[in-house]
């Protein structure tokens, strides 16, 4: 993963159950039941996926089945009322599918999920065939990443590419995902930049960053800005 953005294919559960268009109602309760899961994709005879079956569409027709259409206004209940009365993945299912592929980032996934406001999308290659499912929980996973392992990657991606042989002169420190930059560099003006790239590496949850520019000599060096006001500026 190293100078890498995280993607889908780094955290997606491989391991998916999913249903035939035909799959009964029954049978679609009894398989979230038995795998624990809250939605299915549903794929069509050359296995790509047509749709999502949720537990929300399976409650269709328990909300509807009192008649009680009316209480919840045409904008609501005309949408669902239908399937009140299907018995098979086809007609209980949600489309058009929203879908990612494997190369997709993590940050981009996410604003997909948020924008739509889904749980979980089903992952599919170029061709719409089922690859994975990817989740809100899968997202996170970035943030267990080793505590160390950040810290290798912040060094040699963020401060030895941009301070160069004065890299040496910079400590990384990282606690519960939290980057400590400290330590005195020539090129102050580097600082904004370096916090912005080490935010951006995999599982880093902030950045502190104490660099400072080097000591000042008020009779040599009046030109220079002040150090600690160019690390913050």
């Amino acid at each position: 993963m190293n100078g890498t953005f995280p993607v889908v294919n780094d955290v997606m559960t491989r391991r998916v159950v999913a249903l035939r268009a035909g799959a009964g109602f029954k049978d679609i309760v009894r398989t979230m039941q038995e795998w624990r899961v809250s939605a299915l994709p549903v794929l069509d005879d050359g296995g790509r996926v047509v749709g999502v079956v949720s537990e929300a569409d399976l409650l269709s027709k328990e909300e509807y089945s009192d008649g009680g259409l009316g209480r919840f206004g045409p904008e609501r209940g005309w949408g669902d009322a239908h399937k009140a009365d299907a018995v098979t993945a086809d007609d209980l299912m949600t489309t058009p599918v929203i879908t990612v592929t494997p190369d997709v980032s993590l940050a981009r996934a996410a604003r997909i999920m948020a924008r739509n406001g889904v749980k979980r999308v089903p992952v599919v290659d170029r061709a719409g065939l089922l690859k994975g499912i990817v989740s809100r929980s899968d997202l996170l996973k970035i943030f267990l990443r080793d505590d160390a392992d950040i810290a290798e990657e912040v060094r040699h991606e963020v401060v030895v590419r941009l301070f160069g042989l004065q890299a040496e002169s910079v400590e990384v420190d990282v606690h519960d995902g939290v980057v400590a930059l400290a330590g005195r560099i020539h090129q102050t003006a580097l600082v904004p930049l370096a916090t912005h790239l080490a935010r951006t590496v995999p599982g880093v949850v902030d950045v502190r960053c104490e660099l400072t520019g080097p000591p000042r000599h008020p009779d040599l060096d009046s030109d220079l800005p002040d150090a600690r006001w160019a690390a913050h500026a």
